[in-house]
């Protein structure tokens, strides 16, 4: 095996984050393809304001720009599988990445009236493992408070 490739093999990180919230698959799975849902809900701790791109379609890219007090992150990628309403695969780069493309795999599980949200972010470099989790959970819980079902604005 080539070493490059055992380093980057070693290097990556798993994060995976869940959350129940109260809203259907297909409501919560939309969410994840509308711009203007994702400006609202894709502003983890510390962001002010986000702005979305999305082309919806496999193959099709989307842009996320998370806007802080100091500092721009860009996000881009590509959609990989629109499984509606049951799973979203799309490659992830960012600043935080180191540049690197990684791949999220996000699940909507239905229980009861809510759905499970499955969040797993593979192939981070290990530096950027713990500020995805915190990412990743705040995100979440925006959703939950101003996502489909939400019953504050």
């Amino acid at each position: 095996m080539n070493t490059a490739l055992e380093a980057d093999a070693v290097a990556a990180a798993t994060v995976v984050v869940r959350r129940t919230i109260a809203a259907s698959p297909t409501e919560l799975f939309d969410a994840w393809l509308d711009p203007q849902a994702l400006a609202i809900w894709m502003r983890p701790t510390g962001i002010r304001r986000t702005t979305a791109k999305t082309d919806a379609r496999v193959g099709g890219r989307y842009e996320i720009l998370m806007e802080g007090d100091q500092t721009t992150h860009p996000h881009h990628g590509v959609y990989q599988l629109i499984d509606r309403p049951r799973r979203l695969v799309f490659t992830w780069v960012s600043n935080a990445t180191e540049g690197r493309e990684t791949r999220v795999t996000v699940d909507f599980r239905p229980h009861g009236e809510s759905t499970e949200v499955v969040v797993t972010h593979e192939r981070l470099p290990d530096a950027a493992s713990a500020s995805h989790t915190e990412g990743w959970t705040s995100a979440l819980a925006r959703l939950a408070d101003r996502g489909p079902g939400a019953r504050s604005p």
